[in-house]
């Protein structure tokens, strides 16, 4: 199978799963300050959560740059990977609407925590089908950032049930932390040019 197939059906899985959470939004029921102010633990789970998906579906893109050939491991690691991305808006939805409580935040820290897990399985399949000096293997090098997400995450999980806003801390940290662009990939993609 071609890259760009792979990369259709991830880019339209991904913009339903930013749909689907846009369409979780409510319109506040009221016309006053209060009633906006009411919606706010909702619209800031949306904000998060709609980085966290931008952020996998910008590297996403990167990654595939990478991919010569695609075989069925690679397709199960990306729907492996999809699949829990798709759980995002659930856990997302949960969390807002019950205003950051703990079980709901340490939840949707487990959604942030397995796609964390099926990329570094993803990154690991491509590198296994195209080899150790393949441009993805050159590129990661060491991937502190990929190391240190999920550590973050199964440290915020359980800090849920003492303090859910230092878990969210956590969670925005992680964002942040891939927030600053990954040029890794670009650059060995550059070099193999």
């Amino acid at each position: 199978m071609r890259r760009d197939r792979l990369t259709a059906f991830s880019d339209g899985v991904i913009a339903i799963i930013i749909t689907i959470m846009v369409l979780e939004l409510k319109v506040p029921q009221g016309t006053d300050l209060r009633a906006l102010v009411a919606q706010a633990p909702v619209f800031l789970s949306y904000v998060l959560s709609f980085i966290y998906v931008a952020i996998y579906w910008n590297n996403h893109h990167h990654l595939l740059h990478t991919v010569a050939r695609v075989g069925g491991p690679i397709l199960w690691a990306n729907n492996h990977l999809l699949f829990w991305l798709s759980l995002v808006p659930f856990t997302t939805g949960w969390m807002g609407a019950n205003h950051f409580a703990p079980l709901p935040t340490a939840v949707y820290g487990v959604s942030l925590l397995m796609p964390a897990l099926a990329w570094y399985l993803l990154q690991r399949t491509i590198m296994r089908t195209h080899g150790k000096l393949s441009i993805l293997a050159k590129a990661l090098g060491s991937d502190i950032k990929g190391k240190i997400s999920p550590l973050l995450y199964v440290l915020a999980i359980p800090l849920a049930f003492t303090s859910p806003w230092i878990s969210i801390a956590i969670y925005a940290l992680v964002a942040t932390i891939w927030l600053v662009p990954d040029r890794r990939i670009e650059h060995a993609l550059a070099v193999e040019c």
